[in-house]
């Protein structure tokens, strides 16, 4: 009786195994065509120059992970069915730590934002994306099955991990911390979107590694504003009234890397003694992120900004400097 009732288990067993495996089978071939493979700078230092992301709208709007990856003037979106496209930079938010490109394309299948799910400490989810760029061509995105370990915000744990997020965070018991996993989708199990895949992080004080996602409840209104355009430059309309009087990187006291591509990123050189940039704290080698709450990804956009400030106003920027974001308020006259 003993020996029957065990072979009963064990029967029953690799009946559910044989269910789970076909249901994740099928939950996987739902969600492949969705995910993309993004590829773009890499080589420095051995950095992996890709990363993972996945479609939110049927017009080819991309959600991925700011990253060195994307720091380049040609970026190459693979589709799950092998085809490949120019991505553009439609916009990003370094204090979240994500972009959103776009290719030319429509009528992809992708996954709603507004139908994202939240899922608390204990839920099974799958995690799904190009980790050590298993897939190239039309091969599918890895899949990882684990569970939610823990909810919690990430700033508790600053000075262990850098980075500049400082938010609500999943902590994964997925391996999902390999290189070219950032930016990857985090579904439960039915293939609901729940999380975007965090970039590597390692623990200072034990090295140990971070795997981690971030809730997409976190990140939505920022989607959202990058796709409406409305966290682009002013000074890409037309229509916008100009000072007599703005401010320029000379009275403010910044001297900016030389701007010899299209696209120098606004480092800063130097900064003039005795100025009010010296006086707010500005450093060598801060990277200007927004001016007035407005992104600029070069020292071009950030003078054009600078000429839409008048003289009299204060300008708020937000450099980042090291692993850390540092908002520095310049005072008008």
């Amino acid at each position: 009786m003993h020996r029957l009732f065990l072979a009963l288990f064990f029967f029953l067993a690799g009946i559910i195994n044989l269910t789970q495996a076909a249901d994740f089978s099928v939950i996987s071939a739902g969600v492949q065509p969705k995910m993309v493979k993004v590829y773009g700078a890499g080589g420095l230092r051995g950095l992996e120059g890709y990363q993972s992301g996945f479609l939110i709208s049927d017009q080819g709007h991309i959600l991925t992970v700011w990253s060195y990856v994307l720091d380049t003037d040609y970026i190459t979106v693979t589709l799950d069915d092998g085809r490949k496209f120019e991505g553009e930079i439609v916009g990003a938010d370094p204090r979240l730590e994500v972009a959103v490109l776009k290719i030319d394309t429509d009528g992809l299948e992708h996954f709603k934002l507004g139908a994202s799910v939240g899922v608390k400490p204990g839920a099974r989810i799958l995690a799904f994306s190009n980790l050590f760029k298993i897939a190239t061509g039309d091969e599918p995105s890895s899949v990882l099955h684990g569970i939610v370990a823990a909810t919690t915000p990430l700033n508790a744990r600053r000075g262990a991990f850098k980075t500049t997020y400082k938010g609500t965070v999943h902590i994964l018991d997925a391996i999902t911390n390999n290189p070219g996993a950032a930016g990857g989708a985090l579904t439960t199990r039915n293939g609901e979107l729940a999380g975007l895949l965090g970039k590597e992080l390692r623990n200072s004080q034990n090295g140990t590694w971070l795997n981690y996602a971030v809730p997409i409840s976190e990140l939505i209104p920022a989607i959202e504003d990058i796709i409406a355009g409305r966290t682009r430059p002013r000074s890409f309309d037309e229509d916008v009234i100009r000072p007599d009087e703005p401010h320029t990187l000379k009275t403010l006291g910044i001297r900016m890397v030389p701007d010899v591509l299209a696209k120098t990123p606004p480092f800063v050189d130097s900064v003039a003694a005795s100025s009010e940039a010296e006086k707010q704290g500005i450093r060598p080698d801060d990277l200007i992120l927004y001016i007035n709450d407005r992104r600029v990804d070069s020292c071009a956009t950030l003078r054009s900004e600078l000429e839409l400030i008048d003289q009299i106003d204060n300008v708020i920027l937000v450099v980042q400097r090291g692993d850390e974001l540092v908002e520095i308020v310049l005072q008008g006259e």
